[in-house]
């Protein structure tokens, strides 16, 4: 889950930074990418995957 929600903010900081917006200090294409980058981190530490079935099943 982590890893779509970081690929939906690389894809907003994309297009603030292809289309030349101007936003406030808080939401630039740089910040917008380091939180996707912060994300994709998260998912690949495992965290947000959800809970795993621990023991045998039968």
């Amino acid at each position: 889950m982590l890893a779509i929600i970081a690929a939906v903010a690389f894809f907003i900081a994309f297009l603030i930074n292809a289309a030349e917006i101007s936003t406030n200090d808080t939401f630039t294409s740089t910040n917008i990418m380091l939180l996707g980058l912060t994300l994709l981190a998260l998912h690949l530490a495992g965290i947000g995957a959800g809970w795993s079935a621990r023991g045998r099943r039968r």
